[in-house]
């Protein structure tokens, strides 16, 4: 319970700091990097303002723009909940029952990339055909959504259309945020636990280490 608690805490406190700012306007054109033609898009915000270290945005059009903003957002879709499984399941939380017919059960599989290996193959073929299906047939937008990543498709609204153009421009930002956030977060959670098997090193240095897969 101290270990959910910690890692909510500081992914809470994280979101504090990352979205304190979440206008749209980045910072004034003396503090930002470079000059882009898309300096006003949604997701530009102080301080870092227009940020391509990469230049992958140099001399692009908007279609070039919005590829990389669509690939963006569902790397940042994906990401968070790859968060949030992580979490869950180190935390010790698993599905009751056995993950194929021959009895290995979903408590007998270690969290983390260490789970890969002791998942049966058909298991990991459902697992790649599903996330298929979700790309080809779900996860798309078949309507004609009002921007980049709308999904909605005239099939789930959850009241967005009550939200002024203001706060749906806000939501959308701390998406985009929280999604950068969390692939930089899922990509450190595998990092630490290949290099000493300690993901979850910010518990160990407020004085609650976690034994990561104690017990596998």
């Amino acid at each position: 319970m101290k270990f959910a608690c910690l890692s909510l805490t500081a992914a809470a406190l994280h979101s504090a700091t990352a979205f304190t700012n979440v206008s749209p306007q980045g910072p004034s054109s003396s503090t930002r990097l470079h000059d882009s033609p898309f300096d006003e898009e949604i997701g530009v915000t102080a301080p870092l303002g227009f940020f391509d270290p990469l230049g992958l945005l140099k001399d692009a059009d908007q279609e070039r723009f919005n590829r990389l903003r669509y690939v963006e957002l569902k790397h940042g879709r994906i990401s968070m909940l790859a968060v949030l499984g992580h979490i869950v399941t180190a935390s010790g939380t698993r599905l009751p029952g056995d993950i194929d017919l021959s009895g290995t059960s979903f408590d007998s599989i270690p969290a983390g990339i260490a789970g890969l290996s002791q998942i049966p193959t058909a298991g990991l073929a459902q697992i790649v055909a599903f996330v298929g299906f979700l790309e080809l047939a779900v996860m798309k937008d078949i309507t004609g959504g009002e921007f980049i990543g709308d999904f909605r498709n005239d099939a789930i609204d959850f009241g967005w259309d009550v939200f002024s153009p203001e706060e749906q421009e806000r939501k959308r930002t701390i998406e985009l945020n929280q999604g950068r956030a969390a692939q930089m977060g899922i990509l450190a959670l595998m990092v630490h636990e290949q290099l000493n098997n300690d993901p979850y090193i910010i518990n160990s240095l407020v004085g609650y280490p976690l034994e990561f897969n104690a017990g596998f």
